[in-house]
């Protein structure tokens, strides 16, 4: 069975510019379908069912690349689109890309460029994106390993998981919020022989010092006002299991001190106790703030947090798992569209391209939130880019919005202005991260060192002349 992937057709009226792109794309492995012009296309449509990507020159006779984009639309959807165009056509190019295509390049072709946008469009319309690869991809993840990921980041810390989990060893997890420390800390006890045991979580920031005791030791009757009758703490309870305790950070130095003593000698005495009670509990804590720092500031115990560290693992932000986005959005669209009743069976792709490119601060929970809330407002049976919030929407980034919230009119604009704008976006957006701003803009890494060099980004102010220095390390 041929792959569609591999399956490229290419349109273009001028037979030097067909020959070269074909030529050019055949040298890296594409199976080629060439067509001398819009009308040789639209007679073939049938062919274009199982094409994978459509590259057309914008301008032609008869047929143009507009005629040709909606007449593939109406017959696959998941085609890519590429439109080719001279600097005269820009306006229509992006017209173009609100009809649907995916990007456009400017002639004369830089054919190391059409390269880079050809995978890039391909990677954004692989398969990944189909309800189908999706589910197999989530049917993977057991009942004990409810993790979703198979980025590179996540494949190594499960790696991590693997080896930790049977130990008895104390796991400090270090992550931003949202990355979802609380699954990895579950993950951890229910694939470790604790798993039958209890796993117990507990927050140091939601308590007072009083409170936090009280709940971490327990207490006996009469230790204090109101105190009626015993009451088990969370270590007693986590016996033989697990005891998470989330943002260790924010524990106050009074419970350090206690907390230290129970890690040096596994032993507690409740509040208001004389006897000292031996458990064998396994903690788990987890911080997104420096702890290091902290230990520096004196708000940290330097000795409780080297006994914290015994294992250390970094949970990845999203911004550096993109690959798992779409699992993670599918993911959560069967969680909500079960949970609110809604027949939402798919995703847009574009609608997972343009998501994929959020720098997403609010990591796994920012997404989360957002699919629940496209889902509570979706109206059919997919979610659509249409349904993004405007500034999650590929194409439209808020500094580009006038006051009303509308995208200006292109041809009041330069487009050289406009593509060194979105050039520094994407390089704040991605702190800096040079294959992930490529990513974001939709281009190779070998175009956007090219751009860095052409719109003198290589060495101005300490920012710019850093990356510049890193680009030309880089450059093949």
């Amino acid at each position: 069975m041929m792959k569609p992937v591999n399956h490229i057709a290419v349109i273009d009226d001028e037979s030097e510019s067909l020959a070269s792109i074909c030529r050019a794309l055949e040298k890296v492995g594409y199976q080629v379908f060439p067509f001398k012009d819009g009308e040789e296309a639209l007679d073939q449509l049938d062919l274009f069912k199982r094409i994978a990507l459509v590259i057309t020159d914008l301008k032609m006779p008869r047929v143009t690349g507009i005629d040709v984009l909606k007449a593939v639309r109406s017959v696959n959807q998941r085609a890519g689109l590429l439109m080719v165009t001279g600097h005269g056509t820009v306006e229509t190019a992006v017209e173009a890309m609100r009809l649907g295509a995916d990007d456009y390049i400017l002639k004369p072709l830089d054919l190391f460029e059409l390269r880079d946008r050809v995978q890039q469009i391909l990677l954004n319309r692989a398969p990944r994106c189909e309800p189908h690869f999706l589910e197999t991809q989530l049917n993977r993840h057991s009942e004990t390993n409810r993790i979703i990921g198979r980025s590179l980041p996540m494949q190594e810390l499960l790696e991590q998981i693997a080896i930790v989990a049977p130990t008895r060893s104390t796991v400090l997890l270090l992550g931003e919020s949202g990355t979802g420390k609380d699954l990895i800390a579950q993950t951890i006890h229910g694939t470790s022989p604790r798993r039958g045991e209890n796993f117990l979580p507990l927050n140091c920031a939601a308590l007072s010092p009083t409170l936090l005791e009280s709940e971490l030791f327990g207490y006996e009757a009469g230790a204090f006002t109101g105190a009626s009758q015993r009451r088990l703490g969370k270590l007693e309870m986590a016996k033989g299991g697990t005891l998470f305790l989330d943002e260790i950070g924010e524990m106050p130095l009074e419970m350090q001190v206690k907390l230290l003593r129970f890690l040096e000698t596994r032993e507690i005495m409740r509040v208001g106790g004389n006897t000292s009670l031996i458990l064998d509990v396994r903690l788990i804590a987890a911080t997104n703030r420096q702890l290091g720092e902290a230990v520096r500031q004196g708000t940290f115990r330097t000795d409780l947090y080297y006994r914290l560290k015994v294992v250390t693992l970094t949970v990845p932000p999203l911004r550096e798992r993109v690959g798992d986005i779409p699992l993670l959005a599918w993911a959560f669209l069967k969680t909500y569209a079960n949970e609110h009743q809604k027949q939402i069976t798919s995703l847009d792709p574009t609608l997972l391209n343009s998501i994929s490119q959020h720098s997403w601060p609010g990591n796994v929970r920012e997404l989360r939130n957002l699919i629940e809330t496209l889902v509570i407002f979706c109206k059919e049976d997919t979610l659509k880019m249409q349904d993004l919030p405007m500034d999650l929407r590929l194409g439209e980034p808020e500094s580009f919005l006038n006051t009303e919230g509308e995208v200006p009119c292109f041809r009041d604009l330069n487009m050289k202005t406009l593509e060194r704008q979105a050039i520094l976006q994407a390089l704040e957006r991605s702190h800096g991260n040079r294959q992930r701003a490529a990513q974001m803009l939709g281009i190779g890494l070998r175009t956007l060192q090219k751009k860095l060099k052409e719109y003198g980004l290589t060495g101005r102010g300490n920012r710019q002349r850093k990356l510049g220095e890193s680009v030309e390390s880089e450059a093949p």
